[in-house]
């Protein structure tokens, strides 16, 4: 069955840990390879595990995840191929997997064939960072009767009445956007998050993860000292995995996330 994202962080809660979720792209260098780092990842003790599907315009990803999806999608991936990693790979693992996706390709699919699909295979949490909170209810319901919980964002521009919407309908977790701008990273994190977390502490009690740009256990450290629930840490595992291809690929996000554990625990 798998655990809920939702499960996952209550669970982490009570032991007062704070979550480790990595993003990787599928598909870069290869499936083969997205899968061993999947299982390298859950081994290392991630808590939760964002898997981006290659997309053709990815708005919210900076250079590295864009050309770690344009690579894939060159290889012929496709959504199918993913899920069907997925449907391989997930029943190994003890950490959830959440889909990262843009709104087009669910909307080819059709919004509940695409939830149900994607709940078969193994996934657990959905990311669809170009769709507003405005436009969410067409996946929000489908997708909680189903039993796939969707993330949302709330960036350092968004105002605060908004930021309530936000956190109301968000299932799982909320994500907070630690920059302006897109993902990648960065030599050091924004003091403005600490009080980003803490104006979200005052309208919610879900728990708040915090991602784009963090690439350092010590920058991990820090985020959980803020009081985030969960650090997100994508470009810095993309391009070990992409940077050094395949078997080295793996042990090098494997101890790059035994890295990043040890700085959270």
């Amino acid at each position: 069955m798998g655990k809920s994202v939702s499960a996952q962080f209550e669970a982490l809660r009570e032991q007062q840990n704070c979550a480790l979720i990595p993003f990787i792209t599928a598909g870069d260098p290869d499936l083969a390879a997205t899968a061993d780092a999947l299982r390298a990842l859950d081994r290392a003790g991630a808590s939760l595990i964002e898997l981006g599907v290659p997309y053709s315009d990815p708005l919210a990803d900076g250079p590295v995840i864009q050309a770690a999806a344009t690579r894939a999608l060159e290889h012929g991936v496709t959504l199918d191929a993913v899920l069907q990693l997925v449907a391989e790979v997930s029943p190994e693992l003890s950490a959830p997997i959440i889909l990262f996706t843009y709104y087009n390709p669910i909307l080819n699919r059709g919004i509940e064939t695409f939830l149900r699909d994607i709940y078969r295979a193994g996934a657990r949490g959905l990311v669809v960072p170009d769709l507003p909170l405005e436009e969410m209810d067409v996946l929000l319901k489908p997708a909680q009767e189903i039993g796939i919980e969707v993330t949302l964002l709330v960036a350092p521009t968004t105002p605060k009445e908004r930021i309530v919407a936000i956190a109301q309908q968000c299932q799982g977790f909320i994500y907070l956007v630690s920059v302006t701008g897109v993902t990648g990273m960065r030599t050091q994190i924004e003091n403005r998050v600490q009080d980003l977390l803490k104006d979200l502490r005052t309208v919610t009690d879900k728990p708040i993860g915090v991602g784009f740009g963090v690439s350092s256990p010590e920058q991990a450290a820090q985020l959980k000292d803020w009081g985030a629930d969960g650090v997100i840490v994508g470009s810095a595992f993309v391009k070990r995995l992409a940077g050094s291809g395949g078997a080295n690929g793996v042990a090098e996000v494997e101890s790059f996330c035994q890295q990043l554990k040890t700085a959270l625990s």
